[in-house]
């Protein structure tokens, strides 16, 4: 309830939509991008790691049931880096196979709030994502940031691919193709 209070404060007149796994995305007006962000304690290598066992991780889902309905041009979705291991990166791919099946082409980059002036070492993966007949230019990599890359260990289509999580970004559109 404070931070709602907080968002009412600073953006005057903005819609609360309430509980994002209560939402009606057919009451929500059209829009060209979603932001968002699930909650990460499910992924966390600071927490229990129950991934899609904990309700908390289930979230992403809704946030994919929405895409699904109001098919947004864009989407930038932030975690936390553990997303990536989660589940020896099955999680991971699970979410990048549920984007790609609703046809959007994406990329990832763990980013670092350090590598930005901020004086906090708090790395975060986000996903950028366009759908695929909106082609956008490249976002990653960020110059300035770790400049790794993830590394695919096992071939594929995506979502049934697997990759080695000591790497950090990549990048992969929608019909299955990329670097990496």
């Amino acid at each position: 309830k404070y931070a709602i209070k907080v968002y009412e404060r600073n953006f005057n007149g903005h819609t609360n939509y309430g509980d994002a796994t209560k939402i009606n995305p057919k009451e929500l007006p059209d829009f060209d991008l979603l932001v968002g962000g699930f909650p990460c304690q499910a992924f966390s290598i600071a927490g229990k790691r129950k991934g899609f066992d904990d309700t908390r991780g289930t979230l992403f889902f809704d946030i994919a049931r929405i895409l699904s309905e109001k098919r947004p041009r864009h989407l930038v979705l932030e975690n936390v880096k553990g997303l990536l291991s989660h589940d020896s990166g099955k999680t991971f791919q699970t979410i990048l196979g549920v984007l790609a099946d609703l046809g959007y082409a994406v990329e990832w980059q763990v980013l670092n709030s350090k590598d930005f002036g901020v004086p906090q070492n708090r790395e975060r993966v986000f996903i950028v994502g366009h759908l695929g007949e909106f082609s956008g230019r490249k976002v990653f990599p960020i110059v300035g940031s770790n400049q790794k890359t993830l590394k695919q260990v096992i071939g594929g289509c995506q979502g049934n691919r697997a990759y080695d999580t000591s790497g950090l970004s990549c990048t992969l559109s929608s019909q299955g193709g990329g670097q990496g």
